[in-house]
């Protein structure tokens, strides 16, 4: 017996998330009735998302893509915009884990591991995301402090940051930040609580896991100790 949404996850479905708001919608059903929340199946059920059957597990597939700027990270878009799908050749149906804006490039998994996806965008793991920025002006001490105790952003102060500056002159900072929260647009608002606007934005890593020199729009499978890694996290 496996709790529905697990089940939904491990065949690819999405992750638990995604798949209690398929079932709280009433687009999965088992054997035939529409499914609550909470559900459990049994060897020999036949499970439907919208009227198309999930069958066994499916093999887990993981890639990392350089999202280029451009790309919207989601499975399909209703305004017709280019989504990150576009960039990825595979015979698998796979989803993007977490979001990077329209105007971010950078790191981005994509999987059909639902569990794996939801560990690692589950707010409680506080895994680290690293990203290079640019922003306007200089960065001062005081203002680079704020950002390491954490600043007010819609009226929530966020959690201890890690700074690190690469480069600055008169009219640009270059700088390594690390966060493990994911709100929208969060290291964007951090710098605009300092009074800073960010030029440039590229994700290089999420925990150890790193971008390296993979090259923007292109995708490369995860090796098996990466994955091993990420399942850790």
């Amino acid at each position: 017996m496996t709790r529905l949404n697990k089940f939904l996850a491990e065949s690819g479905v999405g992750s638990r998330r995604e798949c209690d708001r398929l079932i709280a919608d009433g687009a999965v059903k088992i054997n035939g009735k529409v499914a609550l929340l909470g559900a459990i199946v049994e060897d020999g059920d036949r499970v439907t998302v919208h009227d198309k059957r999930i069958g066994d597990k499916q093999k887990s597939v993981y890639l990392m893509l350089h999202k280029p700027k451009g790309y919207i990270t989601t499975v399909k878009d209703d305004l017709g915009r280019k989504t990150v799908m576009e960039l990825v050749h595979v015979n698998v149906r796979l989803y993007p884990v977490g979001r990077l804006d329209y105007d971010t490039e950078g790191l981005l998994i994509l999987t059909n591991d639902g569990e794996l996806a939801n560990r690692l965008t589950h707010p409680r793991n506080e895994i680290d995301k690293t990203y290079i920025a640019r922003i306007s002006g200089i960065l001062t001490p005081t203002e680079r402090a704020s950002l390491e105790k954490g600043v007010l952003v819609d009226g929530v102060k966020t959690a201890p940051a890690r700074v690190k500056i690469l480069r600055q002159d008169q009219h640009h900072t270059r700088c390594e930040v690390t966060i493990h929260e994911g709100r929208n647009h969060q290291v964007k608002k951090m710098f605009a609580a300092v009074g800073k606007e960010v030029e440039f934005l590229k994700r290089v890593a999420i925990g150890d896991l790193r971008l390296g020199g993979l090259k923007r729009g292109d995708t490369r499978y995860l090796t098996e100790s990466e994955v091993e890694y990420l399942k850790k996290l």
